[in-house]
């Protein structure tokens, strides 16, 4: 059952990539105390994700901050290596946080993982966008298959 509003954000140990090596961190301990949004692609690389997803993001940055968001989440069922290398190919410092969930522990927490083995790609996230404050739910909206609309920057802008 995918995660609801007025749910808690559940606590996960994942691994990210830092400039002092690899780094554990648990999600539970991550959305305390503030406003975090959080959207999932896919994959690192992909067309939408790459074209569309992560730049709307990464270009409103600014804005969700001046809106009260604290941190912008990418979340993807990919390794940190990728994670790391893909926010640098966007230039994404001090915008949008890379999380990696390579087992996708997170995204099954949340209830909102997807078959893509038809595409090659396997246990993926869905496309999706969650805003969170203090660890609860506050906004939750999941893309049907195959579209962009409801999870991008600006409808995220257009509901805080």
């Amino acid at each position: 059952m995918a995660i609801s509003v007025g749910d808690a954000v559940p606590s996960v140990a994942l691994k990210h990539l830092t400039d002092n090596g690899m780094q554990e961190l648990n999600t539970g301990d991550f959305f305390k105390g503030k406003k975090v949004v959080v959207f999932s692609v896919p994959g690192a690389f992909t067309p939408t994700c790459s074209a569309k997803h992560l730049p709307g993001f990464v270009q409103q940055a600014e804005a969700l901050k001046a809106k009260g968001v604290q941190e912008i989440v990418c979340l993807a069922v990919n390794d940190p290596f990728v994670m790391r290398a893909w926010g640098e190919k966007n230039g994404v410092e001090g915008k949008v946080f890379m999380l990696p969930d390579g087992n996708a522990a997170f995204t099954e927490a949340l209830g909102l993982t997807m078959d893509g083995s038809g595409y090659g790609l396997g246990k993926r996230g869905q496309r999706f966008v969650l805003v969170a404050e203090n660890g609860k739910v506050t906004h939750l909206a999941v893309e049907e298959p195959g579209k962009f609309e409801v999870s991008s920057a600006e409808a995220v802008l257009e509901t805080l």
